[in-house]
């Protein structure tokens, strides 16, 4: 199994328009929508990973382990099934507008991910 690259991390917060201007400003990224999708990605203006701004739900404390790490696989059902036969299990496979994705914790309880989002085309 190739080691997927760390491309994408989602950032939960109840202030997406702050954030999008803080990260714009500040570090050159910029801000992309999909009609319809809640998540906003800010690219960076050169290499490095984006910044999914997800909206956080009304429990969740900002600032203290909102972090989802999202490594890109192309085929989401196939690396669930590689992962688990070392050890890693995912919870079930979810079908977003356009991409999967299923979700997992590290051994520190951090939240992970595997999607395909990469691999669908974007503008």
């Amino acid at each position: 199994m190739n080691s997927p690259p760390l491309t994408r991390l989602i950032l939960y917060t109840k202030r997406i328009d702050q954030m999008v201007r803080f990260y714009e400003t500040h570090f050159g990224y910029t801000a992309c929508q999909i009609e319809g999708d809640r998540i906003i990605e800010l690219k960076p203006g050169s290499s490095g990973a984006h910044l999914l701004l997800h909206p956080a739900g009304r429990g969740a404390r900002e600032g203290q382990a909102v972090v989802k790490l999202v490594f890109d696989v192309a085929d989401v059902p196939a690396f669930c099934a590689q992962a688990l036969q070392k050890g890693l299990t995912f919870g079930a496979i979810h079908q977003a507008d356009s991409y999967q994705f299923a979700n997992a914790k590290d051994p520190s309880g951090n939240s992970v991910s595997v999607s395909s989002r990469a691999f669908v085309p974007r503008e």
